[in-house]
């Protein structure tokens, strides 16, 4: 109650978190706003057959826009796309690594690049989803599009201007809630996405209890089972390994020099890669049963026959690519050799380690144990979906991708909205207090 009262009391807090709210729900209105030439209901229809593959994880992200081909059908998934990209790249293309150590200058530039990028990815595939469109049809038959030309523009062309517009008003509304809001504006749109299915999933469940397909003590324990799993995914979530840090000051004072050794730490997440290697992993599984859906070969068949989610030969290629993309991921972006060097720079030192090329061997050392623990609980919250719906037959995907990124950004946006309320509690005890001149008199 009284963090409540405090935003309540805080008048620049609770202008960002409406303007925030403001902006949300004019992106969920966008979602249901159709893109010119489809019908509708055979879209629906359409993308509802293509749920298991890859679409079905495309269209979560993009809180069922794609299912209704609405003009934000891409959302924010050209963008995202655009900054691992560009964030796997710093790594290896020594200008935008350059560009990097250049601070909020260089930053400034990345992010100009990762527009550029997101522009073109959005043509890309509007390119290919409204040639796929126009090629394809409904379980029933219908044709997807039902104007070729829509007023004097082909449709294809339409849609792209129509999708890449929608892209870079979403991205545009991300840039303003992260500048103008609460912060973690790209998140927070990925999130609202995943959110608007929760009713539909509490829907579901209502419907089977009032059937008698589940019973109520059933209901009662999954829903507790819920909770626990939440609870679990936010431990996690927040778990550190920290290496203590010294630093090495010298003091003088009447003639006298003495060392001392104020102590930091070097805070490494548990869950260091996030939710990278989910993504990455469930599309590389998922693309064989999409593109069976569309190839009619027998040996394509039989792979997405094999690559059931809930089978086990999935959950075990599942776990596998998890941990690969884990690795990977951390190698390509944390440098422990630049972190031994900026400590020793600034006079810091592990207790015990030599500064220098043995402090990166430390670090990387603590950092592969880290991340096997890190494996080990993406790999039991990403598999959990498929034992939930087959063994118990819970009628929605509970955990996951969507699970790791609602806790994840509810954590940040909370982190945030606590950084506010300090600084501006700070900010109105320095202006109600008088500083005195420091200047000598003579």
């Amino acid at each position: 109650m009284s963090a409540i009262e405090s935003i309540a009391k805080n008048s620049d807090l609770r202008k960002r978190i409406l303007f925030t709210l403001a902006l949300l729900a004019i992106y969920r209105i966008g979602v249901h706003v159709p893109t010119p030439g489809v019908d509708g209901t055979a879209v629906l229809s359409f993308f509802q057959a293509q749920s298991k593959g890859i679409f079905g994880l495309f269209n979560t992200f993009t809180g069922g826009a794609l299912s209704q081909f609405s003009i934000f059908a891409l959302g924010i998934m050209p963008y995202i796309s655009s900054s691992i990209i560009f964030q796997l790249l710093t790594s290896a293309i020594p200008y935008l690594e350059a560009l990097k150590k250049e601070g909020e200058q260089g930053r400034r530039k990345i992010n100009q690049y990762t527009r550029y990028a997101t522009v073109a990815l959005a043509i890309v595939q509007g390119y290919g989803i409204s040639t796929w469109l126009m090629n394809s049809t409904s379980p029933e038959g219908h044709p997807l599009v039902v104007a070729p030309v829509v007023a004097f523009l082909p449709f294809q062309l339409m849609t792209i201007i129509t999708l890449t517009a929608g892209t870079c008003f979403i991205m545009w509304l991300g840039e303003q809630i992260t500048e103008r809001g609460i912060g973690n504006g790209t998140s927070l749109i990925i999130f609202t996405g995943i959110a608007a299915s929760i009713p539909q999933g509490a829907q579901q469940l209502w419907s089977l209890m009032t059937a008698g397909e589940m019973k109520f003590i059933v209901v009662l324990a999954l829903l507790a089972f819920m909770i626990a799993i939440i609870a679990a995914v936010i431990y996690m979530e927040v778990a550190q390994r920290r290496i203590t840090v010294q630093y090495s000051q010298r003091q003088g004072g009447g003639g006298m020099q003495s060392m001392q050794t104020p102590t930091s730490h070097l805070p490494i997440k548990i869950n260091f890669s996030g939710v990278i290697p989910p993504i990455f992993a469930s599309s590389l599984l998922m693309f064989p049963a999409t593109m069976a859906q569309f190839v009619q070969t027998p040996w394509l068949k039989a792979l997405q026959d094999s690559l059931n989610p809930s089978g086990t030969i999935f959950n075990i290629l599942f776990v596998a690519l998890i941990v690969f993309f884990s690795f990977f991921y951390t190698e390509i972006v944390f440098n422990p050799n630049e972190v031994a060097d900026n400590l020793k720079k600034y006079g810091g030192f592990v207790p015990g380690i030599r500064a220098g090329k043995s402090t990166a061997d430390y670090i990387q050392k603590v950092l592969e144990r880290v991340n096997v623990l890190g494996c080990i609980y993406l790999s039991a919250v990403c598999v959990l979906p498929g034992i939930l719906t087959s063994q118990m037959n819970v009628p929605f995907m509970f955990g996951g991708t969507s699970l790791l990124i609602l806790v994840g950004v509810a954590l940040d946006t909370s982190q945030q909205i606590q950084s506010h309320m300090i600084t501006q509690k700070y900010e109105g005890f320095l202006k109600g207090a008088k500083i005195r001149s420091r200047r000598v008199q003579f």
